[in-house]
């Protein structure tokens, strides 16, 4: 982390000494974010891969020859490839924290984790023993997510859940629309694709009253987490809130004001 390159740059600033890293060429961005190099579906605002997310900058970028199977059977040769993309977003890119557009990048998060000198959160399912200190002792979190299977303990282990018992899976792999993002087809009815997730988080708290939290282990369900919050009344978390987290820590900013 020593290396790693802070400090905000005002107006005001310019008599002060500053240096990059040898090797970095680009600068400015907060949180770097992997992706799958091989998806075909509509990638919509408020989805991690779409610019128009967030109101800062963020660097994406692909794992070479990554399709959704692989990742979903966390296949173990995927490790090095994507432990290689994060050093790169790291110490060529400047990016001060690592995440990731799929849940299931969980896996392998230990590794990555060893693998840079940043902070690395690559499934949004990493919030899940922050959400539940947040919570009282018998209530649980609803898992909203794309393919129930994949969530395996191993996927649970390597993103710190110790206590599985307190989540209760929902999956959205019988959708009509939003399946899309796993079955590839290229294209659905975002209206509909809505109205699937949402009745799915309505489903899973109506069974569930339990629950007091939602979580989206998917990186596609981030648009429609402002209709699930209204259905079901209750905090959403997602990937933006993970990457939110990940990019305020990283950039804090002298405050000013008034006394």
């Amino acid at each position: 982390m020593r290396s790693t390159t802070y400090g905000f740059y005002a107006p005001g600033s310019d008599d002060v000494m500053v240096s990059m890293r040898k090797g970095q060429n680009i600068a400015g961005y907060s949180v770097g974010i992997v992706y799958l190099d091989d998806i075909w579906y509509p990638l919509i605002p408020g989805n991690v891969v779409n610019a128009w997310t967030y109101d800062f900058p963020v660097r994406l970028q692909a794992v070479p020859h990554l399709d959704n199977q692989r990742l979903f059977r966390a296949d173990p040769t995927i490790a090095d490839d994507l432990a290689a993309v994060a050093r790169h977003l790291v110490e060529k890119e400047g990016c001060r924290a690592i995440s990731a557009a799929c849940g299931f990048f969980g896996n392998f998060q230990k590794h990555v984790a060893e693998a840079v000198d940043v902070p690395v959160a690559l499934s949004s399912l990493v919030q899940i023993p922050w959400i539940k200190a947040t919570l009282k002792k018998d209530q649980k979190i609803g898992v909203l997510t794309a393919n129930a299977a994949s969530v395996t303990p191993s996927l649970l282990d390597n993103c710190g859940i110790d206590d599985p018992g307190c989540l209760v899976l929902k999956d959205t792999l019988q959708t009509k629309h939003f399946s899309v993002v796993v079955s590839m087809t290229g294209s659905f009815d975002n209206n509909i694709a809505k109205n699937e997730v949402v009745q799915c988080a309505q489903e899973l708290v109506r069974e569930n009253p339990d629950i007091g939290a939602i979580l989206l282990e998917c990186s596609d369900m981030p648009p429609y987490a402002a209709y699930i919050q209204r259905a079901v009344g209750l905090p959403v978390f997602d990937f933006i809130t993970l990457i939110r987290w990940l990019h305020n820590a990283t950039t804090q900013r002298p405050y000013q004001g008034f006394i």
